[in-house]
């Protein structure tokens, strides 16, 4: 595995499988009643946020911990960001107390590789912008391969905003790695300029991809979060209309992209439903839809965490360490 993780393309098709399975066995994990390995026993990581989140710094936060780490978080309210001091400033800051891995979320697309080479240690891509978010695509994939085993020739449509999208970005890259298709569905307006040239297949028409000839070959589907902070300008309370500019209304969105019941009909009895989260329930997926049985949702977050420690545990310990035929700690 490479020193960063900063795009889900820096993954050969056998180290994202390495991963996975390295993965599996850290869920394994999660079901003893004590939880804790040393192999990061001594090592220090810090999570970097510069941008909100709740699922992604926690699930690296217990990741970490349960791996036996020195976990620290530290955000932009609260470093000397908020006095002025600057990106590049306040990282080598927090590299020079000797940490032996950065997490960084930042709201700027770039702006974690730009770090990565300012700093010597092992940098984690937490999501950039509407750029990437490896670690996700990473989850996602392992919540599929859980639910349908080897991902090759598998068909996974993806529904929503594609061009504020790092999720989509990353699992494009990576599912593609992993040998299945994918489709990519939503309004001409969220479509980013060069999508044809990303390796998958595009669509406008989400009905059309569902009930077409290939119904039955839609393996998966994956809806997208509604930004509603990008898509409004900045302002979620002021973003009642989508901002005006991609899409005139929510309600026109949930009628032509939304997991609506009719829409879930179409779908084999066998094709779960995954969302990234945090779910906006009646817009991008309606709420039969998210508490199906076949919505993995809360199966995604399970996941996050044994991704996110796979991830740690193979950049910092090794992929020779043997402590996962240990004892707990």
């Amino acid at each position: 595995m490479s020193r960063h993780l900063l795009s889900a393309g820096d993954l050969s098709r056998d180290e994202a499988v390495a991963i996975l399975d390295t993965a599996k066995r850290m869920h394994a994990i999660q079901t003893r009643e004590v939880k804790k390995l040393p192999p990061l026993r001594g090592r220090t990581v810090v999570n970097l946020f510069f941008e909100d989140s709740t699922r992604t710094r926690s699930s690296f936060e217990i990741a970490g911990k349960w791996l036996s780490a020195d976990v620290i978080n530290v955000s932009a309210k609260g470093s000397s960001i908020s006095k002025g001091e600057s990106l590049r400033d306040t990282v080598l800051t927090v590299a020079a107390l000797g940490v032996d891995a950065l997490v960084v979320r930042h709201n700027a697309s770039g702006a974690v590789q730009r770090i990565a080479g300012w700093v010597s240690c092992p940098v984690i891509n937490a999501g950039d912008g509407t750029h990437e978010h490896p670690t996700q695509a990473l989850l996602d994939a392992f919540t599929l391969r859980e639910r349908l085993g080897d991902l090759s020739d598998r068909h996974v449509v993806i529904v929503g905003d594609i061009t504020h999208s790092r999720v989509a970005r990353s699992n494009v890259l990576l599912l593609a790695t992993l040998g299945a298709r994918v489709t990519l569905v939503g309004p001409p307006t969220l479509m980013p300029a060069g999508v044809a040239t990303w390796g998958c297949t595009t669509s406008w028409d989400l009905d059309a991809v569902l009930s077409g000839k290939a119904a039955g070959d839609v393996d998966a589907v994956m809806m997208l979060r509604v930004q509603r902070e990008r898509l409004g300008g900045g302002s979620a309370a002021g973003a009642r209309d989508l901002g005006g500019q991609f899409v005139p209304t929510e309600r026109e969105y949930a009628i032509g992209y939304g997991l609506s019941p009719a829409r879930l009909d179409l779908l084999p009895d066998t094709a779960p439903i995954l969302h990234p989260g945090p779910m906006n329930r009646g817009l991008e997926i309606s709420s039969i839809a998210a508490d199906s049985a076949r919505s993995m949702v809360l199966d995604q977050v399970q996941s996050g965490v044994a991704v996110r420690m796979a991830v740690l545990y193979r950049m910092l310990a090794g992929a020779e360490h043997p402590v996962l035929d240990e004892e707990p700690a």
